[in-house]
């Protein structure tokens, strides 16, 4: 009955995995960027998560609460719409195991353009469960990602929203409340600042013939100006972000080899 019932779950999951994986193609045809919510459980994600995009996502204070990975999608300020993606828990030494059975919802965090690590602020363990978040992302291969550090539950601190930045200048590290929603509007122009600045911004030379990668970038709302040469050739100027771009060079190698920065 045991092996039985291993088999019809594992059956499940692999259904699961598989419409997960036309999910994620989908959303790559149409060029959106993804924001992934990562954290140590019970840190905040899904009540954060719940307020950014207007979802009801479970949040309870207890592991694992949110299992299945969680997707909407929102319009940003000089961005354009972004996909929100919650994610389970993480947890001190998460075993092969553990990260095999939610590889369903790790995978979401793999295609992610930006990860935003939620810390519990109050914890007096957060350092510790940051860096054991940090070697989770290590493992799953998105230790790379651009992130922005969400230091949540300052209201419990009796602390003022505050930010910091990185050696770029961009907003690096936030601190909010998700339960009095302070500071969120600081978040948002976070993420809205790393997601142009992880962005290609240029001049993209196209002919009559390539009327299929012009309307690409369109329906990815990359082209902010556009003319046409005296040899009637479009002249987009563009810009989105950086996973999105090789996406859209990858099923349309034209635009990268007429492609110049700017």
């Amino acid at each position: 009955l045991i092996r039985d019932r291993i088999k019809l779950i594992a059956s499940r999951l692999e259904k699961v995995r598989l419409q997960r994986m036309q999910g994620r193609k989908s959303r790559s045809k149409a060029q959106l960027p993804m924001v992934s919510l990562v954290g140590y459980t019970n840190a905040g994600k899904s009540t954060l998560f719940n307020l950014l995009t207007g979802a009801e996502v479970l949040a309870k204070n207890q592991l694992f609460a949110t299992l299945d990975p969680t997707l909407r999608m929102r319009e940003l300020k000089h961005v354009g719409k972004v996909i929100f993606a919650d994610t389970v828990g993480f947890v001190r030494d998460l075993p092969h195991e553990l990260v095999e059975a939610f590889r369903t919802t790790l995978e979401e965090t793999q295609q992610a353009d930006l990860l935003l690590n939620v810390i519990d602020s109050q914890d007096k363990h957060w350092r510790e469960r940051k860096d054991q978040v940090d070697a989770v992302l290590k493992k799953i291969g998105v230790a790379d990602v651009p992130r922005i550090e969400v230091y949540n539950k300052i209201d419990l601190l009796e602390q003022t929203p505050n930010f910091e930045l990185d050696e770029k200048g961009n907003i690096a590290k936030v601190w909010i409340s998700a339960a009095t929603h302070d500071g969120i509007g600081l978040l948002l122009e976070a993420i809205g600042q790393q997601l142009r600045h992880n962005s290609v911004q240029g001049r993209v030379i196209l002919p009559p013939t390539a009327a299929k990668a012009r309307a690409m970038l369109y329906t990815a709302k990359a082209v902010y100006s556009e003319t046409v040469d005296d040899m009637g050739n479009w002249v987009l100027h563009i810009s989105l972000p950086q996973a999105s771009w090789q996406r859209l060079c990858q099923q349309q190698a034209c635009l990268s080899e007429r492609f110049t920065y700017e």
